[in-house]
């Protein structure tokens, strides 16, 4: 059962095709859109986005309730599905489109995602230091149709195997109680 209270949430880290398929499996998690933000220009077309030239990150922003699941879950996701110290890179994407960022859109927000990147730091999570930018939300252009569930819609393809697959899989283990069951 949904709240009335609904929260956004904004992050980008690599192809928003995984990202998207990682959030929206979650209960509590609602409308997951992918999109750009953090660039300079209105409305970038994803040809545009993918070659660099808009300063945009691939991302997905979504609406969640902190009954169900709270912004300190959305982060652990976050950081559990990625490599947060790759500078503009995830695997063999590689460009500012592609970079590890938090979009916050409340102070606590900020607060929250840059307590959680130090305690990561402090606790040598990863083995280099993280390099996730923490950037106040702002304008978030949803991509193009086609890339709607982009993963639900092409299981079979390549990239969605090799790629999305591990992730996905990855979330099923971690995180099995708290997936919607239509995805377990």
């Amino acid at each position: 059962m949904m709240s009335e209270k609904l929260e956004k949430a904004t992050f980008a880290n690599g192809c928003f095709w995984c990202t998207e398929a990682v959030f929206q499996r979650f209960k509590g998690i609602y409308n997951v859109k992918s999109g750009y933000t953090g660039g300079f220009i209105k409305n970038p077309p994803y040809r545009e986005v993918c070659q660099g030239r808009t300063g945009h990150a691939e991302g997905i922003q979504f609406d969640y309730d902190p009954s169900i699941i709270s912004y300190q879950e959305l982060l652990q996701v976050f950081f559990t599905t990625h490599d947060p110290t790759t500078l503009n890179r995830q695997g063999n994407d590689v460009g500012t489109q592609y970079r590890s960022a938090i979009f916050y859109h409340t102070e606590e927000q900020k607060q929250k995602a840059e307590n959680f990147i130090k305690y990561l730091d402090s606790e040598q999570v990863f083995d280099s230091k993280i390099v996730t930018e923490v950037t106040k939300a702002e304008v978030f252009y949803p991509a193009e149709e086609e890339h709607d569930s982009y993963y639900n819609k092409n299981k079979m393809q390549g990239y969605c195997q090799f790629i999305i697959n591990p992730k996905v899989n990855k979330i099923k283990q971690l995180y099995q109680d708290k997936l919607q069951e239509v995805y377990l």
